[in-house]
Protein backbone atom coordinates (compact mmCIF):
# COMPACT_ATOMS: atom_id res chain seq x y z
CA UNK A 1 0.00 0.00 0.00
CA UNK A 2 2.75 2.36 0.97
CA UNK A 3 4.28 1.43 -2.33
CA UNK A 4 1.53 2.15 -4.39
CA UNK A 5 1.28 5.97 -2.66
CA UNK A 6 4.52 6.58 -3.32
CA UNK A 7 4.72 5.62 -6.96
CA UNK A 8 1.23 7.59 -6.81
CA UNK A 9 3.19 11.03 -5.74
CA UNK A 10 5.27 10.51 -7.92
CA UNK A 11 3.53 10.73 -10.91
CA UNK A 12 1.52 13.60 -9.34
CA UNK A 13 4.63 15.38 -8.82
CA UNK A 14 6.25 14.56 -12.13
CA UNK A 15 2.89 15.65 -13.83
CA UNK A 16 3.02 18.69 -11.82
CA UNK A 17 6.03 19.71 -12.65
CA UNK A 18 5.46 19.32 -16.11
CA UNK A 19 3.06 21.52 -16.39
CA UNK A 20 4.64 24.40 -14.81
CA UNK A 21 7.82 23.86 -17.25
CA UNK A 22 5.48 24.42 -20.00
CA UNK A 23 6.69 26.63 -22.61
CA UNK A 24 4.17 29.36 -24.61
CA UNK A 25 4.38 29.58 -28.59
CA UNK A 26 3.40 32.86 -29.65
CA UNK A 27 0.41 31.04 -31.89
CA UNK A 28 -0.85 29.31 -27.94
CA UNK A 29 -0.25 32.95 -26.40
CA UNK A 30 -2.45 34.51 -28.85
CA UNK A 31 -5.32 31.75 -29.09
CA UNK A 32 -5.41 31.53 -25.36
CA UNK A 33 -5.39 35.65 -25.00
CA UNK A 34 -8.17 35.61 -27.62
CA UNK A 35 -10.34 32.36 -25.72
CA UNK A 36 -10.04 33.80 -22.01
CA UNK A 37 -9.90 37.56 -22.27
CA UNK A 38 -12.30 38.95 -20.11
CA UNK A 39 -13.21 42.27 -22.59
CA UNK A 40 -13.82 39.83 -25.42
CA UNK A 41 -16.17 37.53 -22.98
CA UNK A 42 -18.16 41.12 -22.29
CA UNK A 43 -18.18 41.84 -26.26
CA UNK A 44 -19.89 38.57 -26.69
CA UNK A 45 -22.20 38.98 -24.52
CA UNK A 46 -23.20 41.89 -25.81
CA UNK A 47 -23.42 40.20 -29.51
CA UNK A 48 -26.01 37.40 -27.59
CA UNK A 49 -28.14 40.62 -26.61
CA UNK A 50 -27.77 42.30 -30.27
CA UNK A 51 -29.02 38.99 -31.32
CA UNK A 52 -32.06 38.86 -29.19
CA UNK A 53 -33.13 42.57 -30.39
CA UNK A 54 -33.24 40.71 -33.95
CA UNK A 55 -35.90 38.74 -31.96
CA UNK A 56 -37.55 40.86 -30.54
CA UNK A 57 -37.89 43.25 -33.82
CA UNK A 58 -39.47 39.74 -35.55
CA UNK A 59 -41.82 39.13 -33.04
CA UNK A 60 -43.33 42.81 -33.19
CA UNK A 61 -44.08 42.13 -37.08
CA UNK A 62 -46.32 39.18 -35.40
CA UNK A 63 -49.61 39.26 -34.27
CA UNK A 64 -50.37 38.84 -30.07
CA UNK A 65 -52.38 36.43 -28.71
CA UNK A 66 -53.56 36.74 -24.72
CA UNK A 67 -56.60 35.02 -23.07
CA UNK A 68 -58.20 36.45 -19.51
CA UNK A 69 -60.53 35.78 -16.97
CA UNK A 70 -62.10 36.76 -14.27
CA UNK A 71 -64.03 35.58 -10.96
CA UNK A 72 -66.47 38.47 -8.74
CA UNK A 73 -68.78 38.35 -6.42
CA UNK A 74 -70.51 41.35 -5.74
CA UNK A 75 -73.76 42.04 -2.51
CA UNK A 76 -75.93 44.85 -3.16
CA UNK A 77 -76.81 46.80 -6.80
CA UNK A 78 -74.95 45.35 -9.56
CA UNK A 79 -75.91 44.58 -13.35
CA UNK A 80 -76.37 41.44 -13.97
CA UNK A 81 -73.70 40.15 -17.15
CA UNK A 82 -75.45 37.82 -19.00
CA UNK A 83 -78.81 40.19 -19.07
CA UNK A 84 -78.12 43.61 -18.10
CA UNK A 85 -80.85 43.54 -15.48
CA UNK A 86 -80.28 45.49 -12.21
CA UNK A 87 -80.00 43.60 -9.12
CA UNK A 88 -80.69 45.73 -5.89
CA UNK A 89 -81.31 44.66 -2.38
CA UNK A 90 -78.86 42.21 0.05
CA UNK A 91 -78.82 39.97 -2.89
CA UNK A 92 -75.80 38.76 -3.85
CA UNK A 93 -74.63 37.25 -7.23
CA UNK A 94 -71.93 35.71 -8.84
CA UNK A 95 -70.05 36.29 -12.17
CA UNK A 96 -67.24 35.11 -14.26
CA UNK A 97 -66.46 35.82 -17.91
CA UNK A 98 -63.13 35.51 -19.88
CA UNK A 99 -62.25 34.83 -23.64
CA UNK A 100 -59.32 35.54 -25.77
CA UNK A 101 -57.94 38.74 -27.85
CA UNK A 102 -55.31 39.03 -30.70
CA UNK A 103 -54.16 42.82 -31.89
CA UNK A 104 -52.09 42.83 -34.91
CA UNK A 105 -50.02 46.05 -36.16
CA UNK A 106 -51.24 46.27 -40.32
CA UNK A 107 -49.35 49.56 -40.74
CA UNK A 108 -47.38 51.86 -38.64
CA UNK A 109 -45.25 53.73 -41.42
CA UNK A 110 -43.04 50.59 -41.66
CA UNK A 111 -41.11 50.86 -38.51
CA UNK A 112 -41.58 47.66 -37.67
CA UNK A 113 -39.50 46.53 -40.75
CA UNK A 114 -36.82 49.00 -40.32
CA UNK A 115 -36.24 47.71 -36.63
CA UNK A 116 -35.98 44.32 -37.55
CA UNK A 117 -33.51 45.54 -40.45
CA UNK A 118 -31.33 48.22 -37.75
CA UNK A 119 -31.32 44.74 -35.36
CA UNK A 120 -29.89 42.36 -38.28
CA UNK A 121 -27.43 45.43 -38.83
CA UNK A 122 -26.70 45.88 -34.91
CA UNK A 123 -25.40 42.15 -34.82
CA UNK A 124 -23.42 42.35 -37.63
CA UNK A 125 -22.03 45.71 -36.34
CA UNK A 126 -21.45 43.83 -32.86
CA UNK A 127 -19.39 41.06 -34.95
CA UNK A 128 -16.90 43.28 -36.74
CA UNK A 129 -16.67 45.15 -32.81
CA UNK A 130 -15.68 41.82 -31.51
CA UNK A 131 -13.28 40.71 -34.26
CA UNK A 132 -11.60 44.37 -33.93
CA UNK A 133 -10.81 43.89 -30.44
CA UNK A 134 -9.39 40.25 -31.25
CA UNK A 135 -7.47 41.46 -34.30
CA UNK A 136 -5.41 44.52 -31.27
CA UNK A 137 -5.19 41.81 -28.52
CA UNK A 138 -3.61 39.56 -30.86
CA UNK A 139 -0.78 42.83 -32.02
CA UNK A 140 -0.49 43.43 -28.20
CA UNK A 141 0.62 39.58 -27.40
CA UNK A 142 2.96 39.19 -30.35
CA UNK A 143 4.54 42.77 -29.04
CA UNK A 144 4.63 41.35 -25.94
CA UNK A 145 5.86 38.37 -26.60
CA UNK A 146 8.82 39.73 -28.96
CA UNK A 147 9.74 41.87 -26.38
CA UNK A 148 10.06 38.64 -23.98
CA UNK A 149 12.43 37.09 -26.78
CA UNK A 150 14.38 39.85 -27.25
CA UNK A 151 15.24 40.73 -23.39
CA UNK A 152 15.99 37.10 -23.26
CA UNK A 153 18.40 37.06 -26.19
CA UNK A 154 20.54 40.40 -24.71
CA UNK A 155 20.40 38.64 -21.14
CA UNK A 156 22.21 35.26 -22.98
CA UNK A 157 24.15 38.16 -24.79
CA UNK A 158 25.37 39.33 -21.18
CA UNK A 159 25.80 35.82 -20.31
CA UNK A 160 28.54 35.30 -22.84
CA UNK A 161 30.28 38.72 -22.73
CA UNK A 162 30.30 38.30 -18.72
CA UNK A 163 32.05 34.63 -19.36
CA UNK A 164 34.94 35.85 -22.01
CA UNK A 165 35.15 38.69 -19.37
CA UNK A 166 36.06 36.17 -16.17
CA UNK A 167 38.33 34.11 -18.66
CA UNK A 168 40.35 37.73 -19.18
CA UNK A 169 40.13 38.43 -15.13
CA UNK A 170 41.95 35.16 -14.62
CA UNK A 171 44.26 35.44 -16.71
CA UNK A 172 45.24 39.04 -16.16
CA UNK A 173 45.26 37.81 -12.38
CA UNK A 174 47.68 35.33 -13.35
CA UNK A 175 49.71 37.59 -15.50
CA UNK A 176 49.48 40.42 -12.51
CA UNK A 177 50.71 37.87 -9.73
CA UNK A 178 53.47 36.93 -11.97
CA UNK A 179 54.41 40.64 -12.48
CA UNK A 180 54.01 40.32 -16.01
CA UNK A 181 51.31 43.05 -16.38
CA UNK A 182 50.76 46.40 -13.81
CA UNK A 183 48.40 46.02 -11.50
CA UNK A 184 46.09 48.27 -13.28
CA UNK A 185 45.02 46.39 -15.81
CA UNK A 186 43.99 43.80 -13.09
CA UNK A 187 41.92 46.70 -11.50
CA UNK A 188 40.15 47.70 -14.76
CA UNK A 189 38.99 44.15 -15.82
CA UNK A 190 37.33 43.94 -12.45
CA UNK A 191 35.37 46.96 -13.12
CA UNK A 192 34.65 45.86 -16.52
CA UNK A 193 33.14 42.43 -15.23
CA UNK A 194 31.21 44.28 -12.85
CA UNK A 195 30.13 46.22 -14.77
CA UNK A 196 28.63 43.26 -17.01
CA UNK A 197 27.72 41.28 -13.85
CA UNK A 198 25.18 44.53 -13.26
CA UNK A 199 24.21 44.31 -17.19
CA UNK A 200 23.74 40.55 -16.34
CA UNK A 201 20.89 41.38 -13.40
CA UNK A 202 19.01 44.12 -15.17
CA UNK A 203 18.82 41.72 -18.01
CA UNK A 204 17.13 39.58 -15.90
CA UNK A 205 14.78 41.73 -14.06
CA UNK A 206 14.05 43.03 -17.74
CA UNK A 207 13.11 39.50 -18.80
CA UNK A 208 11.11 39.07 -15.73
CA UNK A 209 9.05 42.29 -15.99
CA UNK A 210 8.40 41.36 -20.08
CA UNK A 211 7.32 37.72 -18.78
CA UNK A 212 4.83 39.19 -16.38
CA UNK A 213 3.09 42.26 -19.03
CA UNK A 214 2.55 39.41 -21.65
CA UNK A 215 0.90 36.68 -18.36
CA UNK A 216 -1.05 39.93 -17.80
CA UNK A 217 -2.04 39.83 -21.31
CA UNK A 218 -2.86 36.73 -20.90
CA UNK A 219 -4.51 37.29 -17.56
CA UNK A 220 -2.49 34.49 -16.35
CA UNK A 221 -1.52 34.73 -12.56
CA UNK A 222 0.99 32.30 -11.75
CA UNK A 223 3.98 34.34 -13.32
CA UNK A 224 6.89 32.43 -11.37
CA UNK A 225 5.63 29.37 -14.01
CA UNK A 226 5.15 31.28 -16.98
CA UNK A 227 7.69 31.47 -19.51
CA UNK A 228 7.95 31.12 -23.50
CA UNK A 229 9.61 28.60 -25.64
CA UNK A 230 13.45 29.32 -25.90
CA UNK A 231 13.90 29.86 -29.45
CA UNK A 232 15.30 32.35 -31.27
CA UNK A 233 14.55 34.23 -34.99
CA UNK A 234 16.33 35.38 -37.50
CA UNK A 235 14.54 37.91 -39.79
CA UNK A 236 12.27 36.66 -41.67
CA UNK A 237 11.80 37.16 -45.38
CA UNK A 238 8.90 39.38 -46.79
CA UNK A 239 7.73 40.11 -49.81
CA UNK A 240 5.33 43.11 -48.54
CA UNK A 241 7.37 46.37 -49.60
CA UNK A 242 6.46 45.25 -53.00
CA UNK A 243 3.81 46.64 -52.59
CA UNK A 244 3.06 50.54 -51.87
CA UNK A 245 1.25 51.98 -48.90
CA UNK A 246 -1.67 52.78 -50.84
CA UNK A 247 -1.92 49.05 -52.24
CA UNK A 248 -1.52 47.94 -48.29
CA UNK A 249 -4.90 50.89 -47.48
CA UNK A 250 -6.82 50.04 -50.24
CA UNK A 251 -6.73 46.37 -49.31
CA UNK A 252 -7.06 47.17 -45.93
CA UNK A 253 -10.15 48.91 -46.48
CA UNK A 254 -11.85 45.61 -47.71
CA UNK A 255 -11.22 43.76 -44.78
CA UNK A 256 -10.41 45.59 -41.68
CA UNK A 257 -12.64 44.39 -38.75
CA UNK A 258 -12.57 48.49 -37.34
CA UNK A 259 -13.89 50.39 -41.10
CA UNK A 260 -16.49 47.30 -41.23
CA UNK A 261 -17.24 48.33 -37.54
CA UNK A 262 -17.32 51.99 -38.44
CA UNK A 263 -18.78 52.00 -41.82
CA UNK A 264 -21.96 49.49 -40.00
CA UNK A 265 -22.53 52.29 -37.55
CA UNK A 266 -23.43 54.80 -40.62
CA UNK A 267 -25.64 52.34 -41.69
CA UNK A 268 -26.86 51.84 -38.11
CA UNK A 269 -27.57 55.76 -38.12
CA UNK A 270 -29.43 55.67 -41.63
CA UNK A 271 -31.91 52.68 -40.14
CA UNK A 272 -32.00 55.54 -36.91
CA UNK A 273 -33.04 58.05 -39.31
CA UNK A 274 -35.66 55.66 -41.41
CA UNK A 275 -37.31 54.62 -38.34
CA UNK A 276 -37.59 58.32 -36.48
CA UNK A 277 -39.28 59.54 -40.03
CA UNK A 278 -41.37 56.81 -39.71
CA UNK A 279 -43.26 58.09 -36.62
CA UNK A 280 -44.99 60.41 -39.00
CA UNK A 281 -47.61 58.31 -40.88
CA UNK A 282 -50.55 56.69 -39.43
CA UNK A 283 -50.71 53.70 -37.69
CA UNK A 284 -53.06 50.99 -39.16
CA UNK A 285 -53.90 48.52 -36.42
CA UNK A 286 -56.39 45.58 -36.58
CA UNK A 287 -58.10 43.60 -33.07
CA UNK A 288 -60.39 40.51 -32.54
CA UNK A 289 -61.74 39.46 -29.78
CA UNK A 290 -63.67 36.40 -28.20
CA UNK A 291 -65.69 36.19 -25.11
CA UNK A 292 -68.18 34.32 -23.01
CA UNK A 293 -69.65 34.82 -19.92
CA UNK A 294 -71.37 33.00 -16.68
CA UNK A 295 -74.06 34.98 -14.09
CA UNK A 296 -76.05 32.55 -11.18
CA UNK A 297 -78.52 35.58 -11.49
CA UNK A 298 -79.30 34.87 -14.87
CA UNK A 299 -83.12 34.92 -15.61
CA UNK A 300 -85.11 32.00 -17.13
CA UNK A 301 -84.93 32.19 -20.82
CA UNK A 302 -86.87 30.57 -23.59
CA UNK A 303 -86.69 27.08 -24.18
CA UNK A 304 -87.94 27.38 -27.96
CA UNK A 305 -91.27 25.10 -27.17
CA UNK A 306 -93.22 27.94 -25.02
CA UNK A 307 -91.49 27.01 -22.25
CA UNK A 308 -88.28 28.31 -20.28
CA UNK A 309 -85.14 26.95 -18.43
CA UNK A 310 -82.31 28.79 -16.46
CA UNK A 311 -79.06 27.99 -18.36
CA UNK A 312 -76.27 26.25 -16.15
CA UNK A 313 -72.54 27.32 -16.36
CA UNK A 314 -71.66 25.68 -19.65
CA UNK A 315 -75.00 26.23 -21.38
CA UNK A 316 -74.12 29.90 -19.81
CA UNK A 317 -71.03 30.13 -21.83
CA UNK A 318 -72.03 28.84 -25.12
CA UNK A 319 -75.09 31.00 -24.96
CA UNK A 320 -73.45 34.60 -23.70
CA UNK A 321 -70.57 34.68 -26.21
CA UNK A 322 -69.58 36.81 -28.66
CA UNK A 323 -66.81 38.11 -31.44
CA UNK A 324 -65.62 41.09 -32.05
CA UNK A 325 -63.05 42.41 -34.62
CA UNK A 326 -62.38 45.85 -36.13
CA UNK A 327 -59.78 47.73 -37.63
CA UNK A 328 -58.24 51.39 -35.47
CA UNK A 329 -56.28 54.30 -37.58
CA UNK A 330 -54.36 56.75 -36.00
CA UNK A 331 -53.54 60.06 -37.41
CA UNK A 332 -50.82 61.85 -35.92
CA UNK A 333 -51.29 65.71 -35.86
CA UNK A 334 -49.47 67.19 -32.89
CA UNK A 335 -46.91 65.59 -30.20
CA UNK A 336 -45.16 68.47 -29.25
CA UNK A 337 -42.71 68.56 -31.53
CA UNK A 338 -41.28 65.04 -30.20
CA UNK A 339 -41.18 63.71 -34.01
CA UNK A 340 -39.74 66.28 -35.84
CA UNK A 341 -37.09 66.57 -33.22
CA UNK A 342 -36.18 62.85 -33.08
CA UNK A 343 -35.77 63.65 -36.43
CA UNK A 344 -33.13 65.82 -36.46
CA UNK A 345 -31.41 64.01 -33.76
CA UNK A 346 -30.80 61.21 -36.13
CA UNK A 347 -29.59 62.93 -38.95
CA UNK A 348 -27.44 64.35 -36.58
CA UNK A 349 -26.00 61.20 -35.61
CA UNK A 350 -26.03 60.02 -39.05
CA UNK A 351 -23.71 63.15 -39.97
CA UNK A 352 -21.79 62.05 -37.02
CA UNK A 353 -21.51 58.50 -37.42
CA UNK A 354 -20.15 59.52 -41.67
CA UNK A 355 -17.39 61.90 -40.11
CA UNK A 356 -16.36 59.05 -37.55
CA UNK A 357 -16.18 56.74 -40.20
CA UNK A 358 -14.08 59.15 -42.47
CA UNK A 359 -11.83 59.90 -39.77
CA UNK A 360 -11.28 56.09 -38.71
CA UNK A 361 -10.18 56.10 -42.96
CA UNK A 362 -7.74 58.70 -42.42
CA UNK A 363 -6.48 56.81 -39.21
CA UNK A 364 -6.22 53.45 -41.11
CA UNK A 365 -4.20 55.30 -43.37
CA UNK A 366 -1.99 57.35 -41.25
CA UNK A 367 -1.22 53.98 -39.47
CA UNK A 368 -0.45 52.06 -42.47
CA UNK A 369 2.04 54.80 -43.90
CA UNK A 370 3.50 54.95 -40.48
CA UNK A 371 3.68 51.63 -40.49
CA UNK A 372 5.26 51.26 -43.63
CA UNK A 373 7.92 53.52 -43.00
CA UNK A 374 8.91 52.04 -39.76
CA UNK A 375 9.65 49.03 -41.37
CA UNK A 376 11.80 50.77 -44.11
CA UNK A 377 13.41 52.31 -41.82
CA UNK A 378 13.90 49.91 -38.65
CA UNK A 379 15.69 47.74 -41.38
CA UNK A 380 18.12 49.91 -42.27
CA UNK A 381 18.99 50.77 -38.70
CA UNK A 382 19.14 46.72 -38.30
CA UNK A 383 21.50 46.80 -41.51
CA UNK A 384 23.48 49.60 -39.92
CA UNK A 385 23.66 47.92 -36.31
CA UNK A 386 24.70 44.45 -38.23
CA UNK A 387 27.39 46.63 -40.23
CA UNK A 388 28.71 48.31 -36.93
CA UNK A 389 28.78 44.89 -34.65
CA UNK A 390 31.07 43.23 -37.13
CA UNK A 391 32.58 46.18 -37.26
CA UNK A 392 33.11 46.70 -33.70
CA UNK A 393 33.67 42.50 -33.52
CA UNK A 394 36.86 43.19 -35.98
CA UNK A 395 38.21 45.55 -33.73
CA UNK A 396 37.63 43.91 -30.59
CA UNK A 397 39.37 40.57 -31.71
CA UNK A 398 42.29 42.82 -33.05
CA UNK A 399 42.43 44.60 -29.41
CA UNK A 400 42.31 41.43 -27.53
CA UNK A 401 45.11 40.37 -30.01
CA UNK A 402 47.55 43.25 -28.39
CA UNK A 403 46.00 43.09 -25.00
CA UNK A 404 47.31 39.72 -24.80
CA UNK A 405 51.26 40.45 -25.68
CA UNK A 406 50.93 43.24 -23.59
CA UNK A 407 50.73 46.22 -26.82
CA UNK A 408 47.11 47.63 -25.28
CA UNK A 409 46.55 48.68 -21.39
CA UNK A 410 43.49 47.18 -19.95
CA UNK A 411 41.33 50.51 -20.21
CA UNK A 412 41.75 51.04 -23.60
CA UNK A 413 40.74 47.08 -24.15
CA UNK A 414 37.85 47.42 -22.06
CA UNK A 415 36.99 50.32 -23.90
CA UNK A 416 36.77 48.41 -27.14
CA UNK A 417 35.11 45.43 -25.49
CA UNK A 418 32.27 47.97 -23.70
CA UNK A 419 31.77 48.89 -27.75
CA UNK A 420 31.11 45.39 -28.99
CA UNK A 421 28.97 44.92 -26.16
CA UNK A 422 26.90 48.20 -26.85
CA UNK A 423 26.76 47.17 -30.55
CA UNK A 424 25.72 43.34 -29.95
CA UNK A 425 22.77 44.84 -27.98
CA UNK A 426 22.18 46.98 -30.66
CA UNK A 427 21.62 44.52 -33.00
CA UNK A 428 19.07 42.48 -30.46
CA UNK A 429 17.27 46.04 -30.33
CA UNK A 430 17.02 46.69 -33.81
CA UNK A 431 16.26 43.42 -35.35
CA UNK A 432 13.25 42.67 -32.96
CA UNK A 433 11.87 46.24 -33.63
CA UNK A 434 11.96 45.74 -37.09
CA UNK A 435 9.79 42.19 -36.75
CA UNK A 436 7.31 43.31 -34.85
CA UNK A 437 7.32 46.73 -37.47
CA UNK A 438 6.98 44.11 -40.59
CA UNK A 439 5.05 42.11 -38.70
CA UNK A 440 2.48 45.17 -38.08
CA UNK A 441 2.60 45.87 -41.84
CA UNK A 442 1.64 42.50 -42.98
CA UNK A 443 -1.33 41.86 -40.54
CA UNK A 444 -2.88 45.39 -42.56
CA UNK A 445 -2.24 43.70 -45.46
CA UNK A 446 -4.26 40.19 -44.51
CA UNK A 447 -1.16 38.20 -43.48
CA UNK A 448 -1.74 36.53 -39.96
CA UNK A 449 0.63 37.14 -36.99
CA UNK A 450 3.48 34.51 -37.08
CA UNK A 451 6.97 33.99 -36.17
CA UNK A 452 7.77 31.33 -38.89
Amino acid sequence: MKLRVTLFMIICATFITNAQMKKWTLQECVTYAVDNNLTIEQFELDLENAKIDKSDALGNMLPNLNASATASKNVGFTIVSTSNIPVTGNQSTFNTNGGFSSNVNIFNGLRNMKQLQRAKLNAISNQYRLDDLKDDIRLSVANAYLQVLSNKEQLKTFKAQLAVTEQDLKRTTELVESGVSPRGDLLEIEATAANQEQQVVNGESLVLIARVNLAQLLQITDYENFDIADEEFDVPPSDILKNSAKVIFDKALTFRNDIKFSESTVELAKKDLEIAKGANYPTLSGFFQYGARYSDATQPIPDGSGGSFTPGFIDQLWIFDGISYGAQLNVPIFNGWSTRNNVKRSKIDLEKAKLQFEQDKLDLETNIQQAYVDVTTFYKAYEAAVKTEEARRLAYNYAKERFDVGLMNAFDFSQAQSRVDNAEADVIRTKYDYIFRLKILEFYFGIPISLN
